[in-house]
């Protein structure tokens, strides 16, 4: 049901199949190019650690080569991404002591969160992220140490927040050396290819895009970013906090009683392997705040968070299950009425801003990357700072203007608008296709920039503002 309330909701609004974030025409972009041989590229011919997702990436790419890189392949392997992670959830609850009915229930609550039936259809790496959280939590509830390893180390390449489910899960057992040597040199050697393509390509130890985005923590310290210590160790780690808390109440009521009653809970009925697991749902908005903050656990539909809910199921269904009063089938029934019924009431408008998010990029971004291919020099090069949609359907070379791709425009960024001008002047692109309100120093370039078309959003939600405008470079130094 979820999911069909979702494609309903997306063809009232946006009148066709889209994605709601640009970021999706990323990774659609990059599997694209590593289907058609131009290597992890975003500009075929110059390799660039531009995903912060590189599994999710890998297995568009792998669909592609096989069905050709498409919309429908990114939702097809979304939503088995959501049905796998609701069927290892339900075994993981099992096999940490939950009743079947409890278990059963886990799986049809995950399902039942706008948060999982967004990412299922938006065409990102959140459901296969918690796949492979759900997998990680079943080999450590049935104690196999190694496969524990694997599915977590393949987590955090999948989505990077899920790194700090690997300390939990080592310490989830008592830490034998072994155990902690098993779960350093797994996780180190599923990372290290990243680490070392990243330092060739982007001159860090970590993806492009993170430089680009990051705002403080600890990788912001190590790229020169300095803030102080209150907003770093205080008031960032509090206000994530918060917002998480926020973000899981919102998804689901009982979501937050996972935090710490549940924990507490699940260390008495769970024994330590479930109570050291679970405390990740703690961490993670301190982790968040303290390591590479970039907006809140709760940012866009919560895509940073999602790969955890599987998490909390388990908890809860552990918890709840040794709770069972005398008359279980009475209390499935009311339970699972229960939970649907609070369930409909955030699904709903969960479907809404998903089909106005869909209505956004499409009208905007999907647009202009046509609106640039029907126009532009096939040689063209374009100077953007949304690259998903517009990279895809121009297949124009792009400049970043963000840096996610072009990591050598960071320093003109810190500049702010008249770094980035020198930047365009040096480089000298066809077209500069930017959010005016993003730069308006730039934007009020007349001696530099002549707009030649530009869209804008009546109701916009998703887009980073309501107004985008292509521009035709009046002049460069080249």
């Amino acid at each position: 049901m979820p999911l069909a309330l979702f494609l309903a909701r997306e063809r009232q609004i946006a009148g066709a199949v889209g994605f709601p974030l640009d970021d999706a025409w990323i990774h659609l972009h990059f599997a694209r190019n590593l289907a058609e041989g131009a290597g992890f590229a975003y500009n075929p011919g110059r390799p660039m650690a531009g995903s912060t997702a590189p599994l999710w990436t890998l297995a568009l790419a792998a669909g592609a080569a096989v069905l050709g890189p498409s919309l429908a392949l990114a939702k097809a392997l979304g939503v088995a991404g959501a049905l796998g992670a609701a069927l290892l959830t339900r075994r993981a609850a099992a096999a940490f002591g939950a009743p079947p009915a409890a278990a059963l229930l886990a799986a049809v609550g995950l399902l039942w969160t706008g948060p999982m039936a967004w990412g299922a259809l938006s065409g990102m790496e959140v459901t296969l992220a918690a796949l492979l959280v759900a997998a990680a939590l079943l080999a450590h509830a049935r104690g196999r140490l190694v496969w524990s390893a694997v599915w977590a180390a393949l987590a955090a390449l999948a989505r990077p927040e899920a790194v700090l489910l690997v300390p939990f899960l080592a310490l989830g057992r008592p830490p034998a050396v072994r155990r902690l040597a098993v779960f350093g040199a797994i996780t180190l050697g599923a990372l290290l290819p990243m680490v070392l393509f990243s330092l060739w390509t982007a001159g860090a130890p970590y993806p492009a895009t993170a430089a680009a985005k990051v705002e403080g923590g600890l990788i912001g310290w190590l790229g020169g970013l300095r803030e102080p210590l209150a907003v770093a160790l205080l008031a960032r780690p509090g206000r994530f906090l918060l917002e998480w808390v926020a973000w899981l109440a919102g998804t689901q009521w009982v979501l937050p009683l996972a935090l710490v009653p549940g924990l507490g809970l699940a260390w008495v009925r769970g024994g330590r392997a479930l109570g050291a697991a679970g405390l990740v749902l703690l961490a993670h908005p301190l982790g968040m705040a303290l390591l590479a903050p970039y907006r809140g656990p709760a940012f866009q539909e919560g895509r940073y968070s999602i790969h955890l809910l599987p998490v909390a199921f388990v908890v809860l269904a552990v918890v709840a299950g040794a709770s069972t009063p005398a008359h279980p089938a009475r209390w499935r029934r009311a339970l699972v009425a229960a939970y649907l019924l609070a369930a409909a009431a955030t699904l709903a408008p969960a479907a809404t801003r998903y089909g106005w998010a869909v209505q956004n990029i499409d009208a905007m971004q999907v647009h202009l990357g046509r609106w640039l291919d029907a126009h532009a020099p096939p040689r063209a090069r374009l100077a953007v700072n949304d690259i998903g949609a517009i990279a895809y359907f121009s297949r124009r070379e792009v400049i970043d203007l963000m840096g996610l791709v072009t990591p050598e425009i960071l320093p003109y960024r810190r500049r702010g608008d008249g770094g980035i001008a020198e930047y365009l002047l040096a480089t000298c692109p066809d077209h500069v296709v930017i959010f005016p309100a993003w730069f308006p120093g730039l934007a009020a370039r007349a001696d530099l920039l002549v707009p030649v078309h530009r869209v804008r959003l009546e109701r916009n939600l998703v887009a980073g503002a309501a107004e985008m405008v292509v521009y035709r470079l009046r002049r460069c130094a080249v």
